[in-house]
């Protein structure tokens, strides 16, 4: 019976924690957010280049487009030692395809991106990620701000 209460009150805890976002901060490092942000672009780059569309029924592109945006969430207020290590991993994650001559381009131009209202693209995020079929279209809010700062993003990779 003790065993069970410990085991309740531990994923009470749990449950606390994830939904206060607390785990997230614990377990995202600045690198690795910068690299699922970087490996985001680079796919979006692609898709851009070989189709010259981002499609926004696409569930992949939803999410790749979330994942920029998470990132690009973190970086308004953050310290120098964070925006060095979100870089570094920003590097990696595009496989160098934001290098040293860019980066500071790419920064600015998710700093921008940081100042979308974003709440319909988050939806069609969270739709996504549970499965469903993501409801987003271009005139969504915040998507021709979203979309035109990732091409000013994509300008600089060329």
């Amino acid at each position: 019976m003790k065993i069970l209460k410990r085991l309740a009150a531990a994923v009470a805890a749990i449950a606390l924690l994830s939904s206060c976002s607390v785990l997230k901060n614990i377990t995202t490092s600045p690198t690795s957010a910068g690299s699922n942000t970087g490996s985001a672009i680079l796919a979006l780059y692609r898709v851009l280049s070989q189709t010259g569309a981002i499609d926004l029924s696409s569930v992949m592109n939803v999410l790749n487009i979330g994942k920029i945006l998470t990132g690009a969430g973190m970086l308004p207020d953050a310290s120098p030692s964070f925006l060095n290590s979100f870089t570094s991993g920003l590097i990696s994650g595009s496989d160098n395809m934001i290098n040293s001559g860019n980066v500071s381009g790419v920064i600015d131009g998710l700093k921008a991106l940081a100042g979308v209202d974003s709440s319909a693209i988050m939806k069609a995020v969270d739709a996504a990620n549970s499965g469903m079929t993501p409801q987003l279209t271009a005139s969504a809010v915040g998507v021709p701000q979203t979309l035109s700062g990732l091409n000013d993003i994509f300008a600089l990779l060329k």
